[in-house]
């Protein structure tokens, strides 16, 4: 994409609310007003704003509602976005912060003007705007692509993104549409980490002529792809007496979801379609905390190394292990960003790691 410069305004406070705003001049009066005529639904604002939270309709059978922050107006129709980037936020659901992450990514990759970004907020029920025409899901079960529990019950997060998928794939909606970058931090690099090994919308975007690129951000564990986990300088079958489902999912592919249950596939046959992939790894060199309050200590995910960085370092050189043992091409570069540690902000802003994200 040719490199163009556009500046991103930064994120506004939350709207004023308390009665005091009511005695303002009657000029004040009147900007409030102009601005509350473009709001594109509750609690939104103008997607040239810094947080544009809008509604969008996704789903093909039974649509449902889903909140996504985005730099355009979704519903003006077609779209003139040549990329999409999509960036899942992490265990807080914060989407909003991501968002103003997201806008800082963009100007650092010196994306075109029209780039499309869209920040998901995976919604619980206790949270401001969830309604029951959303999925809902239940504290942290969306990272681990599991069903929605209230509202529109019974979607996984997985099946949710496969809608976000298609919704930009939709040529009436965006004709010119020719890439979509998934972006996962932290909590939201798990689920997309295992939406990339699991999904199958190959066939569709690939018939639409766009490349879709998965972008993993320091996730605190891994989908292996058979029962082998890193053991000194190579890899071996752990002893399993400590922990006896350290391979069934969500850390290897035993007892799979129903998502990844019925395509039938055993690890090879994941593993070969996962390869071909345009996959990126990404961690701060000094997430290296053994002890970090987010990071999972469970005994599948201490198996995998004792720190964010170790796993993915791990997990690299696991597939290069498969790639070796199954005569798979294998091309999935992986950086360290020095004096990053966890933080998703600090991590994107440096303009060599953009443009390796959303680059071509």
């Amino acid at each position: 994409m040719p490199p163009l410069h556009k500046h991103f305004p930064p994120p506004h406070a939350h709207p004023p609310q308390s009665a005091r705003w009511r005695v303002v001049a009657a000029g004040a009066m009147l900007l409030l007003a102009s601005l509350a005529s473009v709001a594109i639904a509750p609690n939104a604002r103008a997607a040239n704003d810094g947080q544009a939270r809008q509604i969008i309709s996704l789903g093909q059978n039974a649509p449902y509602q889903f909140a996504v922050y985005a730099n355009q107006a979704l519903q003006a129709v077609p779209n003139p976005s040549r990329a999409a980037v999509v960036l899942l936020h992490g265990v807080k659901r914060n989407a909003d912060d991501y968002f103003t992450i997201g806008q800082a990514l963009l100007k650092a990759a010196d994306m075109p003007a029209d780039t499309l970004l869209l920040a998901p907020n995976f919604m619980t029920r206790n949270d401001r705007g969830a309604s029951d025409a959303m999925p809902l899901w239940g504290g942290g079960t969306w990272m681990q692509g599991e069903p929605s529990e209230n509202g529109i019950a019974g979607l996984s997060s997985f099946d949710a993104l496969d809608d976000i998928v298609r919704y930009l794939a939709d040529r009436q909606r965006f004709p010119q549409l020719r890439q979509i970058v998934l972006v996962g931090h932290s909590a939201g690099a798990q689920l997309m980490q295992r939406y990339a090994v699991m999904n199958r919308l190959d066939d569709l975007t690939g018939a639409v002529g766009i490349h879709v690129r998965y972008v993993i951000s320091s996730p605190s564990s891994y989908l292996y792809f058979d029962a082998m986990r890193p053991v000194g300088d190579g890899f071996a079958q752990p002893a399993t007496d400590q922990c006896p489902g350290y391979d069934n999912y969500r850390y290897g592919i035993g007892e799979p979801p129903a998502y990844l249950k019925r395509q039938a596939l055993d690890g090879r046959r994941l593993f070969q379609r996962y390869a071909a992939r345009d996959i990126i790894y990404l961690v701060g060199a000094r997430d290296d905390d053994p002890n970090h309050r987010y990071l999972d200590r469970a005994c599948g995910a201490a198996l995998q190394g004792q720190t964010r960085v170790e796993r993915q370092r791990n997990f690299v050189r696991y597939e290069q292990f498969l790639a070796a043992r199954w005569n798979v091409p294998l091309q999935h570069p992986q950086f360290q960003v020095e004096g990053a540690a966890h933080e998703a902000g600090r991590l994107f802003r440096s303009p060599a790691t953009a443009h390796r994200m959303l680059g071509q």
